[in-house]
């Protein structure tokens, strides 16, 4: 049963990695985590990303005294792994659990949200006796997977040197926060106080596309959760997304997804 395959935990006080158990290891760190600690290196800066760690790998997280939960952790047999649900998916054994590196990432606010949302409704269905429940859990973590190595999110790896995926951390998150009311890259440059060519230098080496791709994409995100959960007319759309206009926001749309707001909408 993948039920008996799977385990996951709260973090809610230091906790470390089990010699007895080879399991692969996905820790999401919330907050409120002094330091994650990998074969006796120490990392610091760690909350607000997902780290994948290899069963060869010894590990402890060093928690501050908080009484309140600092993130879960998720622990995963072969069995899970090789299922055929999760086999097609780029993040997977040999990728994110075999390499020499240790794989990061790290969320983008929205994304965080949601990743939450997942992990603690696995978190309450392996304490189930619902029908179908494997199922169910192999949807979500199939769904956990899918946003993880979605664009929203900085992939990197852990490191104690991350000044540039700290710049794409913070521009991605300025982004989520002022994304409808600019769309300009020297915008978020300028409150990052670095140039533009800085900021499309960090962008473009840790995640290899561009600033402006960035917030475009963040832009279509928005453009297609209000077209398909809401009532409001793609004028109004247009307008609350920062476009000058309805046509200038339907010509950026069709630009970028070979279809109109109003195809999308009927579809």
């Amino acid at each position: 049963m993948i039920s008996e395959a799977i385990n996951i935990s709260k973090i809610v006080k230091e906790i470390a990695s089990d010699e007895s158990q080879a399991r692969y290891t996905v820790c999401w760190i919330k907050d409120e985590i002094s330091a994650l600690e990998i074969d006796q290196t120490l990392f610091k800066n760690v909350s607000n990303a997902i780290y994948f760690l290899n069963p060869i790998h010894k590990w402890k997280i060093h928690k501050k005294e908080q009484s309140s939960p600092s993130g879960y952790i998720l622990y995963l047999s072969n069995t899970v792994l090789d299922n055929p649900l999760l086999s097609h998916l780029h993040i997977n054994k040999v990728r994110l659990f075999s390499s020499g590196a240790i794989p990061l990432f790290k969320l983008s606010p929205g994304i965080e949200k949601r990743t939450q949302a997942i992990l603690e409704m696995i978190d309450e269905l392996l304490g189930s006796q619902l029908n179908h429940k494997d199922e169910a859990i192999l949807s979500l973590l199939n769904t956990f997977f899918v946003y993880c190595d979605g664009q929203c999110n900085i992939k990197s790896v852990a490191s104690n040197n991350n000044a540039k995926t700290h710049v794409v951390y913070s521009f991605k998150k300025l982004v989520d926060e002022h994304v409808c009311s600019c769309h300009e890259v020297s915008y978020y440059a300028n409150l990052l106080h670095i140039s533009s060519k800085y900021l499309n230098e960090c962008v473009n080496e840790v995640l290899y596309v561009s600033a402006k791709h960035i917030i475009i994409e963040q832009l279509l995100m928005r453009s297609r959760h209000a077209l398909k959960f809401s009532n409001k007319t793609i004028k109004e759309i247009s307008f609350e997304l920062g476009f000058s206009s309805p046509d200038y926001f339907s010509s950026f749309f069709k630009s970028h997804t070979e279809m109109t707001p109003s195809a999308l909408r009927r579809g």
